[in-house]
């Protein structure tokens, strides 16, 4: 795992940390700052922190001067511009805390900025519910029953097909205006996911659900 990123942005802080050894490079906004912080999180573990830094007036900030990149790009979000950083050094693999919560239009300005970077990188959003991410065309994942799976469209899927779930798929069509995917949950302990055109955001929960808590 040290070939991965660790990336703070500035949703909800998350409930737990995760352990800062298992990442090759770690990160976080100016926002996501300010709960590391108070959290404990081990600050000169930070290899960058980006952003425009107009919220920093802390008297202790000065020590983690020489770690700031400043980005005054207005016309993209600070996650976008972390992940160009990144990008830059190298890395593909990350892994997203604080990407949900907070003001919504960020969570769904997040989603946007992880659709433009799908072809380029492998991005994973943790929160206290969930994982999720984008996933290709042909996917599988393990360990999964009993946990609350959704197939979210962006925009759209055509001809999906799954295995695995409670609710299957067989040729199917998924899209934002008509039908989503949301809600199902894994009846094994693998899922397979196949569809031919269009993008699908996938969600597997943190915990197992005591079915049919299904809403």
């Amino acid at each position: 795992m040290r070939d991965k990123v660790l990336l703070f942005i500035n949703g909800d802080a998350p409930k737990s940390l995760p352990n800062p050894e298992n990442y090759g490079l770690i990160a976080c906004t100016d926002g996501a700052f300010h709960y590391l912080k108070r959290m404990g999180f081990p600050l000169d573990k930070l290899d960058f922190i980006s952003g425009d830094f107009d919220s920093h007036s802390g008297s202790d900030e000065g020590m983690y001067e020489e770690k700031f990149i400043l980005t005054l790009d207005q016309d993209k979000t600070d996650f976008h511009k972390a992940l160009e950083i990144i990008q830059e050094k190298g890395f593909s693999e990350i892994d997203v805390f604080g990407g949900s919560g907070g003001e919504q239009d960020h969570f769904l300005g997040n989603l946007t900025v992880a659709y433009t970077f799908k072809d380029h990188m492998d991005l994973k959003f943790y929160d206290e519910y969930s994982v999720y991410y984008f996933i290709p065309k042909s996917f599988k994942v393990e360990g999964v029953k009993n946990k609350m799976i959704s197939l979210y469209p962006f925009p759209s899927a055509e001809n999906i097909t799954t295995k695995g779930l409670n609710w299957p798929l067989e040729n199917g069509s998924l899209s934002i205006t008509s039908r989503i995917g949301t809600r199902n949950f894994a009846v094994e302990d693998e899922v397979s996911i196949e569809y031919e055109s269009g993008d699908v955001l996938f969600f597997v929960g943190i915990k197992e659900i005591e079915y049919p808590a299904i809403y």
